[in-house]
């Protein structure tokens, strides 16, 4: 891959920056000119009923250097998915570029199918402001983005900023709409640099991340609804489970479907932290199904991964099998989706330690 150059020619970043602030109370206003918020409500960023899919890339910005203590893990070991959590570990940016003016960038591969037509297309990020130092909120909405083959385009921020303080966390998500450059660049490895995230050592920890969420078309896949919902919510001990409900949905016999979802500080081993989903039709819903596969244990499901659906492997680099800190995963969900249903209730719960989720994406077959 040629080496990314810093700056965009402005035409692609007026195409990537949407810069219309949202309706809420304005509190800080990052430098893409957004406005920031504690907590955001989840709401339908993205819907459609067609023939196609979604299909998603992601890796993490942040990784281990070595333990802080005599007593902790391996980082060689927990990177190749062994125990151990963002706490236990100085840690310091993944930097897979060789540009000089970036100090963190990582590379993952989009892949869409055979005839593919981008519909939709929005990069998410986010991370800890807070651990060894302490990160200016300025930036959280404001990253780098390399299509393969091309150079660095600026992305800014296009809606409110979820930002977080509270416990020794300082945590941040940011999106933009990123459409325009996705459906010219297709499928190819992409590297996103430059995200607002801390290094250093602290109890909380250390963690960051991206996710590039696209829907597409294609005439010759089964007829689907796709929704893309977006927010920032903790699930702690003061408040155990978030729910987030998809309606309108015709599931036919033998229906498939697909979900995923980003979130934030889960800990590989620390059990406790689920997420179900229940579908029915009206106010009947069947059996809550836990999400679960062979990387995704049912009851640690925030695990610090980057997996799925199946046994797909995405091409990552780095390709740590533990994040330490950053999940984005994808799950099977057609043993969910009973015929006749009319919606499906996806549920979050944690136990113990509390984790931030920030983007749930789904694609069910329908019919009209």
């Amino acid at each position: 891959m040629p080496k990314p150059t810093r700056f965009a020619a402005r035409g692609v970043l007026g195409a990537l920056s949407l810069l219309a602030l949202t309706a809420a109370p304005i509190g800080a206003v990052d430098v893409s000119g957004q406005p920031e918020s504690a907590s955001i409500p989840f709401t339908q960023r993205y819907q459609a009923v067609q023939r196609g899919g979604v299909v998603r890339t992601a890796n993490s910005s942040i990784t281990c250097t070595a333990p802080n203590s005599e007593n902790a893990p391996s980082c060689s070991a927990a990177r190749s998915g062994g125990p151990g959590a963002n706490g236990d570990f100085e840690m310091y940016y993944i930097d897979e570029d060789d540009d000089l003016n970036t100090y963190n960038s990582s590379r993952a591969e989009l892949v869409l199918p055979r005839g593919a037509k981008v519909s939709y297309a929005r990069l998410y990020w986010g991370g800890n402001l807070l651990a060894g130092e302490q990160k200016p909120a300025e930036d959280n909405g404001r990253v780098l983005i390399a299509e393969e083959g091309g150079s660095y385009k600026q992305v800014l921020a296009d809606t409110r900023i979820a930002h977080h303080a509270a416990g020794g966390i300082d945590a941040f998500q940011a999106s933009a709409d990123i459409t325009p450059l996705v459906r010219e660049a297709g499928s190819g490895l992409y590297t996103v640099a430059q995200i607002n995230v801390a290094m250093g050592h602290s109890v909380a920890g250390a963690w960051g991340g991206w996710t590039l969420v696209v829907a597409y078309e294609n005439s010759a896949e089964p007829l689907r609804q796709i929704s893309v919902w977006d927010g920032f919510e903790t699930i702690d001990t003061a408040r155990k489970n978030h729910e987030i409900t998809l309606d309108g949905l015709r599931i036919p016999e033998r229906a498939g479907g697909r979900a995923g979802f980003v979130a934030y500080d889960g800990d590989r081993g620390r059990t406790g932290d689920t997420l179900t989903v229940r579908a029915g039709a009206g106010e009947r819903e069947h059996t809550e199904f836990g999400l679960t596969d062979s990387a995704n244990p049912a009851d640690d499901i925030m695990n610090s991964t980057i997996t799925g659906p199946g046994k797909a492997a995405l091409t990552r680099k780095p390709a740590h099998t533990n994040t330490l800190g950053y999940d984005s995963d994808v799950f099977d969900i057609g043993p969910a989706l009973a015929p006749g249903g009319t919606r499906a209730t996806f549920r979050f719960t944690a136990e113990s330690r509390s984790y931030s989720v920030g983007v749930l994406f789904v694609q069910a077959d329908t019919r009209r």
